[in-house]
């Protein structure tokens, strides 16, 4: 599949969108002067594969804007959703020389990547990157715990609710915002692909969503812009607890 470079309106680390939340988010003015010189820009427009499972990937990335989606495939050809890839996710596995899921973007994607190798030898002798990695890997396995019981022991309105909530908190940390007052965001998935990631019926995600409107726990501007007027109340919903702090 053909990629295409995108020259983005901030070129430099220090202003990058997601520098708080991103692999390099620990690093000093030198170690980010030293990705500058492996990094480089990839965009991708909505549909378009980032890369099949099982082919060689030559670099590791951040997502800067946009979605994407991790798919596995079984032999005979039935297609599971089994991660979504939001602003600040890494892409990639050091250590790994193929990829292990299809990754699709599902909306314009920008990722900011670094050349493997060399990326690579970073970790080696730069701990804040090797350090930072660890704690998002270590996010990124408590997130899949979550998600195995929600799609294990959730009722259909709680996953609606919990997807909502999942995509609202991150939306609200890149921005540096808390949970006091409104949440506001553009949902960066179809209805189909909600059913599709949350094991749903379209009809079924429909239902939810309007019931979810129709009490008030959301609002909605169109399909895709989202309201959240009481975040503790939407967690409620999705049968999970507020802890009072800062959305992470």
């Amino acid at each position: 599949m053909p990629m295409q470079d995108m020259h983005l309106v901030h070129h430099e680390c220090g202003d990058c969108p997601i520098r708080h939340r991103a692999v390099c988010a620990r690093c000093e003015a030198d170690e980010l002067s030293r990705l500058e010189q492996i990094k480089y820009y990839r965009s991708y427009q909505a549909g378009q594969t980032v890369v099949w499972s099982g082919d060689r990937m030559d670099f590791v990335a951040s997502v800067v804007s946009g979605i994407a989606t991790l798919t596995q495939t079984m032999e005979d050809g039935r297609r599971q959703m089994v991660g979504l890839l939001l602003p600040s996710d890494f892409v990639g596995r050091p250590g790994r020389s193929t990829a292990a899921y299809d990754v699709t973007a599902t909306t314009d994607l920008v990722m900011c990547c670094f050349r493997k190798k060399p990326f690579e030898d970073m970790m080696l002798s730069t701990p804040h990157i090797g350090q930072r990695l660890l704690e998002m890997t270590l996010d990124e396995l408590d997130a899949a715990r979550e998600w195995m019981l929600l799609l294990g022991r959730k009722t259909a309105r709680e996953k609606i609710a919990s997807l909502l909530a999942i995509i609202a908190r991150r939306d609200a940390t890149l921005k540096l915002k808390t949970a006091k007052g409104p949440l506001v965001f553009d949902l960066p998935l179809t209805r189909e692909e909600m059913a599709d990631y949350l094991g749903l019926t379209l009809e079924t995600v429909s239902r939810q969503i309007s019931a979810l409107r129709r009490e008030g726990i959301i609002l909605l501007d169109g399909k895709r812009h989202v309201t959240i007027p009481d975040f503790d109340l939407l967690l409620e919903e999705a049968g999970d607890d507020s802890d009072g702090g800062v959305l992470g």
